[in-house]
């Protein structure tokens, strides 16, 4: 039982987080619950420190989502996703916080598909 117990809790600390985006939403789903945000509705974005980076995304109508950046750093088209909706939110003047955690994390993501481009294409 005792070994039984410390795999189901070593499962529930590794269990990865899954990510999906489409058209102005943003879904995070972990082991137990799954969190949305309308990123065309962002009021906030804000990195939190610690253990491993997280960025926190806020919405308008009370909805709260943390995403590990490096997801989005290695899918770019979820970076896509809201990056488009984020834009929409400024443009908008609903995104009060954040312009600045979004442009470093637009400046790291390009960086990183332009390396993966040039080792694809035998340039680096």
């Amino acid at each position: 039982m005792l070994w039984f117990t410390l795999a189901a809790l070593l499962y529930a600390v590794l269990y990865p987080q899954r990510v999906s985006a489409g058209s102005d939403w943003l879904t995070t789903r972990g082991l137990v619950r799954g969190h949305r945000v309308r990123t065309d509705l962002l009021v906030s974005v804000r990195c939190v420190e610690g253990v491993s980076q997280r960025l926190l995304l806020r919405d308008r109508l009370g909805g709260r989502a943390e995403i590990d950046p490096e997801v989005l750093v290695r899918h770019p088209h979820l970076w896509l996703c809201l990056e488009r909706g984020a834009r929409k939110a400024a443009a908008d003047g609903s995104l009060l916080c954040g312009a600045t955690a979004l442009r470093r994390l637009s400046e790291r993501v390009n960086r990183e598909t332009a390396r993966a481009v040039f080792r694809i294409s035998g340039l680096d």
